[in-house]
């Protein structure tokens, strides 16, 4: 057997573990430049991104006129020697001694430049192998795996709300319509009725997802498709549920750090910034504080408004780690929630705003409980009651005092990332969640 075959293939990542070793890779290339009689590859392989160098002197002629031909996203194996690099991000570099080409085409349309966001938007399937989108995919999926973790540790189980529904859980008419079979059906824009219904069943449960809204996503908090985090607790008051989404957002903001100190530095986010969150301690703030501090800034916001995003980014930039904002006045949020005993002109509820301006990240509340209470509501909100027989059904059989939340996915990837825009932290976007002008 050729010796080659016999030398052991790495990843890029696991480069630490065999410094001065010769191994194997399969690569891409990213850019290229030479000096003479070294050639300098930039490599990817999906796992990190590092240099590979070739040398003249190293390597046979033809060896060193392919790496010299070599356009961008040529794909290849590659044999050389591990060796640490101090100057680099990554910390170490190949010495390449072979390399076989398996593919290599001109014309890729991602250059080692500028391009607009539009550009780069329209071309994600290919802007994906960047290093920018690369790091943000990085800690999705670090974001992503701490999210199962830890409600596993705190004796939740997974619960799948459908895709498919009859009515909107909010009232709301930001849905898409289809046709199922001879009846209306919209995409759901939230797993949380039907999470209720796991809780009732299994105690405590949670809803991880893709949801729609049918709205131009022309900010850049608001995507058509998004992915969506759902827990719904049984037995469970509002206090609880806060301490839950504060431990929730500390013990995922520390996987982060533990994890992706690599993906943070090639996107340049100072992981200080991230700290004080994993320490706990979110201010709760009452909405009639929240409204004061807008009027004290000189904004024009008075009591029953709903806060915008300028609103939610002043407040979120006075502190260094996520906020809830308390106790809405019950005419600008949904139906399902619990009044306050104590003032019943608010809910039991909370928004989570992120720090650094990110705003809204997590919303949720007590559920009211009460059968009558709740048909009342249902009522009050120019609903129809034969929609929402199977939820009352919940409260007239076994109800108990419940609480849930919602986390979009994408919006705490892109505070955790400190992106301009949301739509970077999805993974292949359609066509309608293309940024817009």
């Amino acid at each position: 057997m050729d010796s080659k075959f016999m030398t052991e293939l790495i990843s890029i990542k696991d480069s630490s573990k065999h410094v001065g070793e010769e191994v194997r890779m399969h690569v891409w290339l990213t850019d290229k430049r030479s000096s003479g009689k070294i050639i300098f590859l930039q490599l990817r392989d999906g796992s990190a991104f590092f240099q590979g160098v070739v040398r003249k002197e190293n390597v046979s002629d033809e060896v060193f006129a392919t790496a010299k031909s070599l356009y961008q996203e040529a794909s290849f194996y590659l044999t050389g020697i591990i060796n640490k690099d101090e100057r680099s991000h990554f910390g170490y570099e190949i010495q390449i001694t072979d390399l076989q080409v398996v593919t290599n085409n001109e014309g890729y349309p991602i250059g080692n430049k500028e391009h607009g966001v539009d550009f780069l938007m329209d071309h994600r399937h290919l802007w994906l192998r960047s290093r920018r989108p690369f790091a943000i995919m990085q800690i999705r999926n670090t974001l992503f795996k701490a999210t199962v973790d830890f409600f596993e540790k705190e004796g939740f189980i997974k619960f799948d709300a459908p895709f498919f529904v009859h009515s909107a859980p909010e009232g709301t008419t930001e849905l898409f319509h289809t046709e199922y079979f001879d009846h209306d059906a919209y995409l759901s824009q939230s797993g949380q009725l039907y999470g209720e219904v796991g809780a009732a069943a299994f105690g405590k449960i949670f809803t991880f997802g893709p949801t729609f809204r049918a709205e131009e996503s022309k900010t850049r908090r608001h995507l058509t498709e998004f992915w969506m985090m759902e827990p719904e607790m049984a037995w469970m008051n509002h206090a609880e549920s806060l301490d839950l989404q504060e431990r929730f957002l500390a013990y995922i903001t520390k996987q982060v750090l533990e994890n992706n100190q690599y993906e943070l530095k090639m996107l340049g986010r100072d992981p200080e910034k991230l700290r004080p969150t994993t320490e706990g301690n979110f201010t709760r703030l009452k909405y009639d504080d929240a409204v004061k501090m807008l009027q004290d800034a000189g904004r024009d916001f008075k009591w029953g408004d709903d806060f915008g995003a300028p609103d939610e980014a002043y407040i979120s930039e006075q502190f260094d780690r996520p906020v809830f904002l308390i106790n809405y006045p019950t005419s600008i949020k949904p139906f399902y929630m619990k009044k306050d005993p104590e003032n019943p002109n608010e809910y039991l509820c909370a928004d989570v705003l992120a720090p650094e301006g990110y705003g809204e990240v997590m919303g949720g509340s007590e559920r009211e409980s009460d059968y009558d209470t709740l048909k009342a509501q249902i009522e009050a909100a120019g609903l129809n009651l034969e929609d929402y027989s199977w939820y009352l059904d919940l409260r007239k059989y076994g109800s108990v005092p419940h609480s849930g939340f919602g986390m979009g996915f994408e919006r705490v990837i892109a505070w955790i990332c400190k992106l301009d825009h949301v739509r970077e932290a999805i993974p292949f976007p359609r066509t309608m969640n293309r940024l817009r002008p």
